[in-house]
């Protein structure tokens, strides 16, 4: 083995996200040592992309919201597959988090009054998103950002984690390497929390960044822990289509929840066409009805745009696909319409939405004061990821927590917008809090050197291999067979087609080299980052194979409708004995009545 640095912590955070930098936070409360691994910069995590809000019932802008009605939003979105402890945990916890993020220096938008102001967006029934504009995602990260280095957390940037370590059946460890230097680095943990975010890039067209390779789902899968959901990707309806340069960015809900409304190549509001029954009561079905909605009249019902996003990316594939697009094949979305409406409206939608206007203005030249920008659907959120306990956020193997994008179980079946940074911040809490009370309980476990050595083997592989395949290669191919085969809409042939692709690109990546030394090789790291990908991969395939139904972001053309006897389970993921994939139905366990009672007052 090359020579490696030890470090010694009893909290080990990987991910600094919103989830990560606040159970680092929560963790150093509880007077534990806790160190935190970025991938990339601190500061430049995902989160900073979450644009439209923090969805929290605050009640700030309508009084009739409650936590009872967010519970009931969030399984509907759902379509009930969702924890419903997670669930109520969320909606009870969630406003208080805000508050306390706000303490910490958080500056948020106000109402007039002065309270925390809150919007419009998908699947929720009152105006429920805290939010800084449409930068709110980059609040949180710095507000985090700035409360963790104040309590001398250590930070370990640009580190990849190659491979958790354990000893036993518990985790005692991580190892990985500093990416600039190529350095391997043992850490060595009572407890390890991950998180790591999603699997975006496993997709050809993405709003998600570069770190996006499912680090966390494979470490967790290889380390023997169980994962959930994995057949649910969400789909966002809109990220920036044209130029190709710019294919797949974020285009925040916020646009819609302002009055932004989705048209056709013929200028039609297509959306009307097509609104789900169990959401027919509370959506318009006249423009102005949704305008005044938009505008906070309490009696008004809230345009089709707002509907959630599995069914608004489904309305926009279809338009495409008959012919309707826009001409780079998406559709319109016009916020510049309401200057019929309100005076200064430039302005307005200036203020409300300054990186909207920004990020069109210089990566297309688009003024969206004055013109439609031209959306289609992006790989955007995973609502699979680690089985995790719902009130502890540990996993099947003790010692390891997940929080955020790879942990699983609050979302369901569908994530509605603005419950991701509320997950981060309820469940990152939780996670910090447990994991350091674990580590209050248990002594550092013994690092077996023969993990170590097989890990330090298994990275270092691509230099070995002369005159191999590059990893470009691989991963973008990879990515345009899952766009292809296991994208928006699936069907059971292309998705054993996908599979057997898979299993052809694993052997791709075993001959996978790169050419040059461990400093400053980006080749290297993407040659590791692959066997994430296809890990993640052949999850979401498996998982999407076995749910023969259509619910929530997963839709089967040769199994359109939903099927109630798969409402009763979750699928599981986990890693047998020789190594093989393993698939297995669990049953989702008896809600209270209480909160039963809540969902059927709400219906």
């Amino acid at each position: 083995m090359a020579e490696h640095l030890t470090h010694e912590h009893d909290v080990l955070v990987i991910g600094a996200g919103g989830a990560g930098l606040r159970a680092a936070a929560e963790a150093s409360a509880a007077g534990v040592k806790v160190a935190v691994i970025s991938k990339s910069l601190l500061g430049k995590a995902h989160t900073v992309m979450a644009e439209g809000g923090i969805a929290a019932a605050l009640a700030n802008v309508d009084d009739r919201d409650s936590w009872r009605v967010h519970f009931a939003d969030t399984m509907r979105g759902g379509q009930y597959l969702n924890s419903w402890r997670m669930a109520e945990l969320h909606a009870k916890e969630a406003p208080a988090c805000v508050r306390e993020l706000e303490a910490w220096g958080a500056v948020f938008d106000r109402t007039a009054d002065g309270r925390i102001l809150q919007r419009n967006f998908g699947g929720h029934r009152y105006p429920r998103l805290a939010h800084v504009g449409d930068r709110t995602g980059l609040e949180m990260i710095r507000t985090l950002q700035d409360h963790d280095v104040h309590l001398g957390i250590d930070v370990f940037m640009e580190y990849t984690v190659v491979s958790l370590l354990k000893d036993g059946d518990r985790i005692a460890g991580a190892f990985g390497y500093e990416r600039e230097r190529g350095r391997f680095h043992l850490f060595r943990a009572k407890s390890v929390v991950l998180a790591t975010g999603g699997i975006g890039r496993a997709y050809k067209i993405t709003s998600n960044s570069w770190e996006y390779t499912g680090d966390g789902h494979a470490l967790a899968y290889h380390a023997g822990a169980s994962l959930m959901d994995m057949e649910f990707v969400q789909f966002h309806p809109t990220g920036m289509i044209w130029p190709p340069s710019v294919r797949g960015i974020l285009v925040t809900e916020g646009v819609r929840g302002e009055g932004g409304v989705l048209r056709n190549k013929d200028g039609r509001r297509f959306m009307f066409d097509d609104v789900p029954p169990a959401y027919a009561n509370q959506t318009s079905n006249t423009e102005e009805e949704g305008w005044r909605y938009t505008q906070g009249d309490k009696n008004a019902r809230r345009p089709p745009e707002l509907l959630t996003r599995d069914h608004v990316a489904r309305c926009i594939r279809r338009e495409v696909r008959e012919g309707r697009g826009s001409p780079h094949g998406g559709v319109f979305l016009d916020i510049a319409w309401i200057k019929d409406r309100m005076p200064n409206a430039a302005e307005h939608i200036k203020k409300k939405l300054p990186s909207m206007y920004h990020q069109f203005k210089q990566l297309a030249d688009i003024d969206i004061t004055a013109e439609p920008m031209e959306v289609g659907p992006t790989t955007h959120y995973m609502m699979g990821g680690v089985r995790v306990d719902p009130d502890s956020q540990m996993s099947d193997v003790p010692g390891l927590f997940a929080a955020g994008e790879c942990g699983a179980g609050l979302h369901g079946a569908n994530r509605l917008g603005g419950n991701s940074l509320s997950d981060l911040l309820v469940f990152g809490k939780r996670a910090g809090q447990h994991a350091a009370c674990y580590a209050k309980e248990n002594s550092l476990g013994v690092i077996n050197s023969g993990q170590v050595a097989a890990a330090e083997k298994q990275a270092l592989a691509p230099f070995e291999r002369d005159g191999a395949e590059g990893p470009y290669a691989v991963q973008h191919a990879l990515q345009d067979m899952m766009q292809d085969l296991v994208g928006i809409v699936r069907q059971e042939k292309e998705m054993l087609l996908a599979l057997k692709r898979i299993q052809e690109f694993k052997a791709r990546a075993e001959r996978v080299g790169v050419t040059g030394n461990r400093e400053y090789n980006p080749g290297w790291h993407t040659a590791i980052d692959l066997n994430n990908l296809l890990i993640v991969s052949e999850m979401v395939t498996r998982a999407a194979l076995e749910r023969k139904e259509s619910r929530g972001a997963h839709f089967r053309d040769d199994f359109p409708v939903k099927d109630d006897k798969f409402g009763s389970f979750n699928i599981v993921v986990r890693k047998g004995p020789g190594g093989e994939m393993h698939i297995r139905r669990e049953p989702i366990p008896e809600m209270p009545l209480e909160l039963k009672q809540i969902i059927e007052e709400m219906k």
